[in-house]
């Protein structure tokens, strides 16, 4: 799995390079045996974010993407535009992508992170729990709500790199910690987090039936061939 997303993200026109981070002996050895160039971290992180914060305090680099190891169906077409808006805006620190959720497990699932946005696309609040609430929205109700308003995390973050080490720097917040989800703690400081819809439906692997589905969908994955 780590291959696959380590070959998918390479792929990526808007990066440089890529790295995967990690305090884990063997997949040092895993990754390096697959071609990929790996940095060492602490064995103390409990976010992803401050993992790739400390790797990133070695890159001389104005942006750093990062990818969950999870998310074996990355496309790179989906860093491309998770970059994009930095382009365009000199004061932007942090860019999520997010999908439209469009099945009610999802919504429901707890490793599902749900996202409320404001007007302008920045991001309100985060949980794992399912928001918005919808008073009429139960297990037989239509779909067209999630469509319009109900949005999941996808796992591809590009930092602009000294939003990434105040990251770091930045004591951990109550809702970070209760809800387990880093872009909380930006949020909670009061810095903006810019979402971007992606047209991707990717499935990160958190259980044995999301491995098994995974492996299903990408079986006939055509960007397999470009790797």
């Amino acid at each position: 799995m780590l291959e696959h997303v380590y070959k998918r993200v390479a792929l990526s026109n808007a990066l440089d390079a890529t790295y995967i981070a990690t305090c884990d002996e063997e997949i040092r050895q895993v990754a390096q045996d697959f071609g990929a160039s790996v940095i060492m971290t602490a064995d103390t992180h409990e976010r992803a974010s401050d993992r790739v914060a400390e790797a990133g305090a070695e890159i001389d680099a104005e942006l750093i993407v990062m990818v969950q190891g999870d998310e074996p169906m990355t496309h790179p077409e989906m860093i491309d535009a998770a970059v994009e808006p930095f382009r365009h805006d000199p004061l932007l620190g942090c860019v999520n992508l997010v999908r439209s959720i469009d099945n009610k497990a999802d919504f429901y699932d707890v490793n599902t992170i749900k996202v409320v946005m404001n007007q302008q696309g920045d991001a309100l609040y985060m949980s794992r729990q399912p928001i918005p609430t919808a008073p009429t929205l139960t297990q037989s109700a239509p779909l067209n709500f999630m469509h319009t308003l109900a949005y999941k995390q996808v796992c591809i973050i590009p930092f602009r790199r000294e939003t990434l080490l105040d990251f770091a720097r930045l004591p951990p917040t109550p809702l970070e910690q209760l809800e387990s989800v880093d872009m909380l703690r930006l949020l909670e400081h009061g810095y903006r987090v810019k979402m971007v819809r992606t047209k991707f439906n990717t499935q990160a692997v958190d259980t044995q039936i999301d491995l098994e589905r995974v492996a299903g969908l990408m079986a006939s994955d055509p960007l397999l061939a470009s790797y």
